[in-house]
């Protein structure tokens, strides 16, 4: 097994410059966590008052709804905040969930980026692909076929394997029981906006978002983070990509910081909220030029999505 190489902070910074990047804010993270539901909650309000809004809200929404997923991986490096027991329950209780199966696969990726092991290397392995493939893979995305793919894929692969004569009904309980949280949610919602009429608002504001929106950006997402990163790359600074992002772009595809994905592995435990100054303080030390960037999303998909339209057929 071949470890991805690390960096020593003390390479690149000063003590008084690398200690209050390390440091875990008692409240800025909780901040993130409730400016995430706010913005929810702000934008379901929005498009109930004018339906017209819908569809911007839903990419609005789906946006934070990823950035529910950021937070909860901060929270899987113990950077949400300095109390892990807080840290743990937030990350698991207040943001997407399944804290601990993320952490244990996760930091597999960290300790093996972009080397065999990594269990993230399928996502970028692929490209860079056809254009034709990216407006496939996003297509299947916005149209909710890949969350009813994802979302199922057990299901499908237990019923499948069952033995003859086995029920199904065990199979389907269990299934349901893994998706209780989601059930739960959906169930507390619609009961408590049935009675006003808007029992409607969970499946055009959760599960719309989450089914199409997230889907795309997420997996935008994992394109610019690693798309056509060279596999074994033995450089830590080219583990992963940097993607200078516009407002718009974080508005709605990068919230909280995720597009500092260099940095990220460059510094693991460096909490979301202090990846901009990182950034800023390795440009001042001429760093970033040495670093995998990008200047914008689009520059990316172009990149991941050069490979000549007559190539072999992908996804």
């Amino acid at each position: 097994m071949t470890v991805a190489a690390r960096v020593d902070p003390k390479a690149f910074f000063t003590p008084e410059e690398w200690t209050p990047l390390t440091v875990r804010s008692n409240w800025k993270g909780l901040a993130l966590v409730a400016h995430a539901w706010a913005v929810i909650f702000a934008a379901a309000a929005v498009g109930v008052i004018w339906p017209i809004t819908i569809p911007f809200m839903v990419a609005i929404i789906g946006a934070r709804q990823l950035g529910l997923s950021i937070l909860m991986h901060d929270a899987a490096h113990g950077a949400l905040h300095p109390n892990m027991k807080v840290n743990d329950w937030v990350g698991d209780n207040l943001t997407s969930g399944g804290l601990a199966r993320y952490r244990n696969y996760h930091l597999q990726h960290h300790k093996f980026a972009q080397q065999a092991e990594d269990p993230d290397l399928v996502l970028s392995a692929p490209f860079p692909i056809t254009a034709m493939s990216l407006r496939r893979k996003i297509i299947r995305d916005l149209t909710g076929q890949t969350w009813f793919k994802q979302r199922f894929a057990d299901l499908r692969a237990r019923l499948r394997a069952r033995r003859p004569g086995e029920p199904i009904l065990p199979i389907i309980g269990e299934e349901l029981r893994r998706k209780r949280r989601f059930l739960i949610g959906a169930a507390v919602t619609i009961a408590a906006t049935a009675p006003f009429g808007l029992w409607w608002v969970w499946f055009v504001f959760w599960l719309l978002p989450q089914a199409t929106w997230l889907q795309m950006v997420t997996r935008l997402r994992n394109i610019a983070e690693h798309a056509c990163v060279a596999k074994d790359e033995p450089d830590p600074l080219h583990h992963a990509r940097t993607t200078y992002a516009n407002i718009l772009e974080r508005i709605f595809i990068a919230p909280y910081w995720v597009n500092y994905h260099c940095e990220h592995h460059m510094f693991m435990h460096v909490p979301c909220y202090s990846l901009a100054r990182t950034n800023r303080l390795l440009a001042g030390k001429g760093v970033t030029d040495r670093m995998l960037t990008a200047p914008g999303y689009m520059t990316v998909l172009k990149l991941a999505a050069s490979k000549p339209a007559g190539s072999a057929r992908a996804g």
